[in-house]
């Protein structure tokens, strides 16, 4: 069971909220939305992080 809360939390997870943040960054870059642009940013860093802070739960 581990396995599988492994598995979401450090390979789909940040896989898919990386690539809805480049989305954002481009989104917002191209808009001149800043608030996008923000959020994609901080988006990515969740996305970069997270692993790191769950996986040092669950194992």
């Amino acid at each position: 069971m581990a396995t599988i809360g492994t598995t979401i939390f450090s390979h789909i997870l940040p896989v898919i909220l990386g690539f809805l943040a480049l989305i954002m960054i481009i989104s917002g870059s191209l808009e001149e939305s800043k608030t996008k642009l923000g959020l994609g940013i901080t988006l990515f860093i969740i996305a970069c992080l997270l692993p790191y802070v769950i996986l040092r739960m669950l194992i």
